[in-house]
Formats: C-alpha cells, sequence, structure tokens
C-alpha cells in the first residue's frame, strides 16, 4: 500500500488457509496508525472476489478506501478471473495491470500451472559430479556436491509445497526429506512413490509429523492401515505394469493445491518421471570431480537417436560454493 509516494503497509500470503497479501497488508498499515483512505494498493495478483478460507480480498480494499490497484497480473483462478477486478472498478477504483507481468508470473509459476494445466510445476533435483554420475556403483553418494549446494538445495525444498521421492530410496538412504539447512516458516509435504507398500514403518520420513502421502498401486488393507497409524495418508493409483500412475497422482496433487513438486529421487523414477514428460524444470548441482562408472541421473534409453533426446532451455548457470548450480527446462514446459 502507498500514497505520495510513501509505503503504508505490506504484506505477503499466508500459508494455506491464512490472510491473503492484501489483508495482511492492510493490518500493517493500520499497526502503523496509518490510513490507507486514498492510497494505492500494488499487487502481484488480481484480488480474490469468492469466499474460500478467506473473504474477497476486493471487498477489504473497497471498504478500506483504497481507490487504485495495480496488479501485475489477472489471477488464473476459474473463481477469480477477472471477477476481483470487476468488482473494484464498479466500486469506483482504479485497476492497472501490467507492470511486473514477467516476475510475477514466475514467482506464482506453480500457482499457474496448477489453474492452468491442472498440474503441479515439477521440479527435479540433482546433485552429480561433472560426468553426470549421482552415485556410485554400490549406491553412497554422501557427499558428491558441497555443503553450500546442500543448503542451497534445502532453500528450493523449502520454497515447494510437497517434496517427491521414491521407494528406492526411502529403503536404500532412509532420508527425512525435510528442511532443516535454512528457515522455515513449514515444512513441505513429503510424497512417496511406493508401488507395493514398502515404506517402513520406523522410516526417518515420518519424524516431524508433516503431511505424508504414499501412493501405491497395489492396495494392501493391513499395510494401508499400519502407514495410516504412523500418520500417512495411502493413495492408490494403479497404472500400468503394476507401477503408480505418474500422471494420475500430479493430477491427485493438484487437487490436494500442491503448487509446486520438488523431485529428489533415484535415477530410475526420475527416469521414469522422464520418459513420460512430466518433469518441467531440472535443478543440477555439478560438483568438480570426476566419478566414473556409477549411477546416472535418470534410466533413459537407451536411445536410438539424438532427436529422441529431451530438449531443454538453460535458464541461469550459478557458482555455489566449488559447485555449478544449472536450472533447465523442458523446452516450451512454461508455454502456458
Amino acid at each position: 500500500m502507498s500514497a505520495a509516494g510513501e509505503v503504508l503497509g505490506q504484506g505477503q500470503t499466508q500459508q494455506a488457509g491464512g490472510l491473503h497479501a492484501e489483508v495482511m497488508a492492510l493490518r500493517d498499515a493500520a499497526s502503523q496508525g496509518h490510513s490507507v483512505a486514498g492510497a494505492t494498493a500494488w499487487v502481484t495478483l488480481e484480488p480474490c472476489s469468492h469466499y474460500g478460507r478467506t473473504g474477497p480480498c476486493c471487498d477489504a480494499l473497497i471498504e478500506a478506501g483504497i481507490t487504485r490497484v495495480v496488479a501485475s497480473l489477472p489471477d488464473p483462478n476459474p473463481l477469480v478471473a477477472g471477477e476481483g477486478f470487476r468488482r473494484l472498478q464498479a466500486a469506483g477504483v482504479e485497476v492497472m495491470t501490467g507492470p511486473g507481468a514477467a516476475q510475477s508470473r514466475e514467482l506464482n509459476l506453480g500457482f499457474f500451472s496448477r489453474m492452468i494445466r491442472k498440474t503441479p510445476w515439477v521440479r527435479m533435483k540433482v546433485a552429480a559430479s561433472l560426468d553426470g554420475k549421482t552415485a556410485l556403483d554400490n549406491g553412497i553418494s554422501q557427499w558428491i556436491t558441497s555443503e553450500p549446494a546442500r543448503t542451497d538445495g534445502h532453500a528450493w525444498r523449502a520454497r515447494a509445497c510437497a517434496v517427491l521421492t521414491g521407494i528406492g530410496t526411502v529403503l536404500e538412504d532412509d532420508p527425512t526429506l525435510n528442511v532443516r539447512l535454512v528457515e522455515t516458516a513449514r515444512q513441505p509435504w513429503l510424497v512417496v512413490v511406493d508401488s507395493r507398500l514398502e515404506t517402513p514403518l520406523h522410516a526417518k520420513l515420518f519424524v516431524d509429523g508433516r503431511p505424508v502421502l504414499i501412493y501405491c498401486a497395489h492396495l494392501d488393507a493391513t499395510r494401508s492401515k499400519a502407514l495410516e497409524s504412523r500418520g500417512a495418508t495411502v493413495v492408490q493409483m494403479a497404472g500400468a505394469g503394476g507401477k503408480v500412475d505418474l500422471a494420475a497422482m500430479l493430477a491427485d496433487l493438484a487437487l490436494r493445491e500442491v503448487n509446486e513438486l520438488h523431485v529428489e529421487a533415484g535415477h530410475k523414477l526420475n527416469g521414469s518421471l522422464v520418459r513420460e514428460g512430466l518433469v518441467d524444470e531440472y535443478l543440477v548441482y555439478l560438483a568438480p570431480k570426476l566419478i566414473g562408472q556409477g549411477r546416472g541421473m535418470a534410466s533413459l534409453g537407451p536411445l536410438a537417436t539424438l532427436d529422441a533426446a529431451v530438449p531443454l532451455d538453460f535458464k541461469s548457470f550459478d557458482a555455489i560454493g566449488p559447485d555449478l548450480r544449472i536450472l533447465a527446462r523442458g523446452a516450451g514446459r512454461d508455454d502456458f
């Protein structure tokens, strides 16, 4: 919120079910003793116009006396989709859109993906040697990359709604896959692809009480009940070959309001996700070392021709400690 070049209040949307950015900014202004009557509200997305777990933000702005709203983008949610702007304009509030549109879309890419494509934005994280090996042949992988790279990886975990892994990783590494190396207001959900419900009841993934979703192909009532007693939600999503239907799983996660899905899995599940065309973005940390024979990033192929390779667009290259972080996207994946 601003008036005459002065920032009166700021806010950001709280975690699911909490207050939206507009209301938080109004409260911030009020806590400082500022009136926002006649002020401008600067927002990344069109203010919502419907009753969900919170009331309509457009109504809150109107009641507060805001006279101008500058929004980077319309809200793609079909429950809003221009209605917020229409209600503001009907109340005499000036509406302007466009400034910061590209940055806003990047910031909310997972939300746009869920609203438009009905699937989360899927980001696959990989830590590898310069020759593309994620582990030795015996499975040892700790630690290929440096501590700064691991800390940076936790920051990417923290921004995701959920972290996805496979039963192979659970059985082999017994990871927690939570956010530990950076501060976070909430832990992302954990999603496990476990076709035969082999997740151990004593697995470390159950340690902190966060939501754990286990997707299986074969539903065993006894195992399912035991896992649910540990706090897991077991979902049967059978696909071909006795495996989990990964595309259907992503659609289900979207229905559960998962915007960004952060994948930290082994080469087998990674390969399945890539082969089925389900990965949008690749977050790759390369260490300045050569391993030679070992496990690769994803089990693909063998391909008959180079034309069958997965085309990517490089988005950024950054040095993280001694390692190199590459962010790449599947060609055209963000064109929606």
